[in-house]
């Protein structure tokens, strides 16, 4: 089998699910391609769709296999090169890595709202000006309990250990912070340490430059 790997993001490397697969490509260390496609149509063209399978970025291609969805991305990437070879990207113990998939698994599928009002171009682009709706405000004060469980007084990495947990949380969490929105100082410590990260700094730096 080809093992060669590429994987597919938007063009205006807005998404934050892209995010989390190349920041688990990047901190492992693996060589790849970065190919992009422009939403909004060019997603449902057959090749690209027969390669998804759900016609979404991002998609992984691993010489003949291809597979989309960003948590399966980093599932299959921490299984196919593990510890210790390569980096971990996912916490070892199991109890954590449990807590990991929660955060990864929540993020992707509640606090609509939030991603509504606060779109990830306040992090690199235009800031919204505008007030929560009180859907809005409600999943706030949602991510913000779970962000002063899960955060320590330091803005620490979740899990001692980096993980791409880090990365989904803090990009959650920075759609308030970049835009100016009141977070906590422990939430903004953190934050600002996972935004100094080269793969998510550098993530950013791309969808700057194509905002």
């Amino acid at each position: 089998m080809n093992h060669a790997l590429v994987l597919y993001a938007n063009s205006t490397y807005s998404s934050p699910y892209v995010l989390s697969a190349y920041a688990a490509l990047v901190e492992k260390g693996l060589p790849f391609e970065l190919k992009t496609i422009q939403l909004g149509g060019q997603q449902f063209a057959s090749d690209y769709a027969g390669l998804s399978m759900t016609s979404r970025v991002p998609t992984l291609v691993a010489g003949d296999f291809s597979l989309s969805e960003s948590s399966a991305i980093v599932e299959f990437l921490e299984d196919r090169h593990p510890a210790p070879d390569f980096a971990a990207v996912l916490p070892t113990d199991l109890f954590q890595r449990a807590r990991a998939r929660q955060i990864m698994a929540w993020l992707r599928s509640d606090l609509d709202a939030l991603r509504e009002e606060r779109p990830t171009t306040v992090i690199f682009a235009d800031k919204s000006p505008k007030p929560l709706s009180d859907r809005g405000r409600q999943a706030v004060d949602k991510l913000l309990r779970a962000a002063d469980a899960l955060i320590d007084a330091q803005g620490g990495n979740l899990f001692g250990q980096w993980s791409v947990a880090d990365v989904d949380f803090s990009v959650m969490l920075n759609r308030l912070a970049a835009n100016g929105d009141p977070v906590p100082e422990k939430v903004k410590r953190y934050v600002d340490r996972q935004s100094q990260r080269p793969c998510v700094r550098d993530w950013w730096a791309r969808a700057a430059e194509n905002a």
